[in-house]
């Protein structure tokens, strides 16, 4: 048998797509292991709060420059309740190893919990309270967990006595501050842990070099072979900051700290904290901890390897400040660009004559091409590395906008005179790759772009974002659609139709975007788990002409609970994906703890419809487009019955687009925020499927007659092979025979 052109090249594309998971799989470094070493004689924690890689430099701050230059290094997230972590909250953490925080809003930090001296300790009164206010935010803290751990430690200034106090509040061993320390203080216990203070925004540069010259004089009376880790615990300016982490000991000589609870090299989160330094003496790190152990990684060498290293690490806050500053700003403007672009052309077309139609209809295909290819540019815009040049807001968004633009003229383009859907396809198909790709091999392209992870937030910081996840999901299955409507095409054509060809092609997309997402060794994302294959098997349904009935349902609706739940035991049970989030929550459910897990992730998720005043409308915007889909007479759309009539599959895909987000609205944590980020791709996406389907163009097919007449837009069958007129889609449009998937009925109808 002789196979066509097309089909082969369907064939080879779906071959590539499926391979795609191996290929990212061996691309994939391993994680480091943790350093294997004998428990060290004397750990110290030095914590001076607010320190940022900005204000470290030989002549600064030449102690910490000397100790980061013969340790490892790293950008620490100080993330514990609210985006502002107070110092009180970061020493609280430390005490706990859970997220905890003491009483203040997000507006400022209140006033730091008093420490009473008591002999050769001290007492921290308000610590029970501070207990009972906690349980609130589910995060299940180990309070007293770092001074329990180490048996005999002692507390240097007031933020060391919170992380040393006990549940009641009492510290062993006290001293008020660091200028009490001698070198038979600092060697009298494991555990050291010194509060160097708080340099805020007015006389920064004195109270730095202060806490340098202290820091200098501590080091000096360190005992051999003592373990320092210093970093800065919370901060009481805004905005949040990257900061300072250094650990200088046995195992981490000039290196880069590293951490499985972020899998980015050089950067480690507050709650990595406390089971380090457990660890490190030699303790067994409770199982419900969410933090991770720090360990080394390799930097550059040579004379310039720590200012190249540090500059790296002050280019990622610099970047983080663009995110923060520019992030809402970006996102108005992407939609209501789109709304403006779309209803200006509307309006310059304005009318019912077939020629206003159909320049309507290319017009709006041409726009929403453009507004499809937004999110790959802004993905693709982290290729250049725009945090280090000057003006790094202009530069990040110019080379989105740039790079967009060239995505969409290439796709139309290279598409001209075919597939009226293929622009579509391509551009969906280039985002999901791109995402999918870089999510197996370190996320490095989301970071800091407009949908993609912001390290500060401390939500994600590898895999799917949030506010990614729908475009993500949207693009799989738009671009997975195309394959399977062009396979579909070339199957009626060669012979009997037969559905396998694209069955084939929609089932290598779904296998190559779920496992990117969710497999735990690459995204381990939960909520894109258990939203894209109950919509990739409906998808599969349709394609493969199978109505949905009850029966169906319930396995359509678990099948995407079931992969969760076999990625998640894979990955607790063999361990060879990692940490991971999965993982973490498989361990808590079988050893009963899981209930405030899903109480944090339910209130976060109902939390999202407050995040800002238009949070609400978000609901009522995905319910009113669902209606539009469903019954599109109600609301006097005439575009989007023709489209249907013209490609019955088209009904079934801008469902399935519809439903991804919403499932993901209600299965990630991040609640409306999913279906708030797909709407700026979601919308033009299905105005430009639904004018391109509804009004194809004759070409070869328009007679001389109608050439001097002008060609008149009329809706076509799916194959394109005899375009009926407008007034007898609805006696023709999926007549027997007419369409390649003869066998397949519209279940909305």
């Amino acid at each position: 048998m002789r196979l066509r052109p097309g089909v082969v090249r369907s064939g080879l594309l779906a071959g590539l797509l499926a391979a795609l998971p191996a290929i990212g799989f061996a691309a994939v470094p391993a994680s480091p292991a943790a350093a294997q070493a004998a428990p060290a004689r004397h750990v110290v924690i030095v914590g001076l709060s607010g320190l940022r890689w900005s204000d470290v430099s030989p002549s600064a701050t030449p102690a910490l420059w000397r100790l980061a230059g013969q340790g490892s290094v790293g950008s620490l997230v100080d993330y514990a309740v609210l985006p502002l972590t107070c110092p009180a909250d970061g020493w609280l953490t430390l005490n706990a190893g859970a997220r905890a925080q003491a009483r203040h809003t997000d507006a400022g930090c209140g006033t730091f919990p008093a420490v009473r001296p008591q002999g050769a300790g001290a007492a921290v009164p308000a610590l029970p309270a501070l207990i009972r206010y906690n349980q609130r935010f589910h995060n299940d803290p180990d309070w007293g967990l770092l001074g329990r751990a180490a048996g005999c430690a002692t507390a240097v200034g007031p933020g060391a006595a919170l992380a040393l106090a006990s549940p009641s509040g009492s510290v062993a061993d006290y001293l008020p501050s660091a200028g009490d320390l001698s070198a038979a203080v600092l060697s009298r216990c494991p555990l050291t842990v010194v509060d160097l203070g708080n340099p805020g925004y007015s006389e920064r540069a004195s109270a730095l070099a202060a806490a340098d010259t202290e820091l200098q004089r501590l080091v000096a009376e360190l005992p051999s072979g003592t373990t320092l880790l210093i970093t800065a615990p919370g901060a009481t300016t805004t905005p949040p900051h990257l900061q300072v982490t250094v650990v200088d000991g046995p195992g981490y000589r000039a290196g880069l700290l590293e951490s499985s609870s972020t899998r980015q090299p050089g950067l480690v989160v507050l709650t990595d904290l406390t089971p380090t330094v457990l660890g490190w003496l030699g303790q067994p790190v409770p199982s419900g901890l969410i933090g991770a152990q720090l360990t080394r990684g390799a930097r550059a060498s040579g004379s310039q390897s720590l200012p190249a290293t540090v500059r790296a690490l002050a280019g990622r806050d610099a970047a983080e400040q663009v995110w923060r500053s520019t992030h809402n700003a970006f996102f108005w403007a992407y939609a209501l660009a789109d709304a403006a672009v779309l209803a200006a052309i509307a309006l310059a077309c304005w009318g019912s004559a077939p020629e206003r139609r159909q320049r309507r209809a290319r017009w709006w295909r041409r726009a929403a091409v453009f507004a499809v290819s937004v999110p790959a540019g802004t993905f693709l815009a982290n290729l250049v590395p725009w945090w280090r040049l000057a003006h790094p807001a202009a530069w990040l968004y110019g080379v989105a906008a740039v790079l967009a633009a060239v995505i969409a003229l290439a796709a139309l383009l290279v598409t001209r005179r075919r597939d009226p859907l293929a622009p579509f396809g391509l551009v969906c198909l280039l985002t999901v790759a791109v995402l999918g790709i870089d999510v197996m091999t370190g996320s490095r392209l989301q970071l800091e772009t407009p949908f993609g992870l912001s390290v500060l937030e401390a939500g994600r910081f590898y895999g799917i974002g949030n506010e990614a996840l729908g475009i993500y999901g949207i693009s799989a299955l738009s671009g997975a659609a195309w394959l399977g409507l062009v396979a579909l095409r070339r199957s009626a054509r060669s012979g009997p139709a037969s559905p396998r060809p694209a069955l084939a092609a929609v089932a290598a997309v779904a296998v190559f975007a779920v496992f990117a997402s969710g497999w735990p060794g690459f995204g381990g994302k939960v909520g894109g788990t258990l939203a894209m294959v109950p919509c990739f098997a409906l998808l599969l349904m349709a394609v493969a002409g199978i109505r949905l009935n009850w029966r169906r349902v319930l396995p359509v609706a678990a099948s995407g609970l079931a992969l969760f739940a076999v990625f998640a035991l894979i990955s607790y049970f063999t361990g060879i994906t990692g940490k991971s989030d999965m993982g973490t929550f498989a361990g808590s459910a079988l050893h009963g703890h899981a209930g405030s897990l899903l109480l944090r992730k339910i209130g976060s998720n109902l939390g999202s419809l407050s995040v800002s005043m238009f949070s609400p409308l978000i609901p009522i915007v995905v319910l009113v487009t669902g209606l539009m889909l469903w019954r599109p007479a109600w609301f006097g759309l005439k575009t989007m019955p023709l489209a249907y009539a013209a490609e019955p599959l088209l009904r079934p895909i801008l469902a399935v687009l519809w439903l991804m987000p919403v499932l993901g609205w209600f299965a990630d944590d991040s609640g409306v925020i999913v279906p708030a980020a797909a709407l700026p791709l979601a919308l033009p996406l299905a105005v430009g499927l639904l004018a391109a389907a509804a009004y194809r163009y004759r070409s070869s097919q328009v007679s001389k007659q109608e050439g001097t007449q002008g060609a008149r837009a009329v809706p076509a069958i799916a194959d394109g092979r005899r375009p009926v007129p407008a007034h007898d889609l609805a006696a023709e449009g999926d007549r027997g025979g007419e369409h390649p998937r003869d066998r397949w009925r519209d279940p909305g109808r």
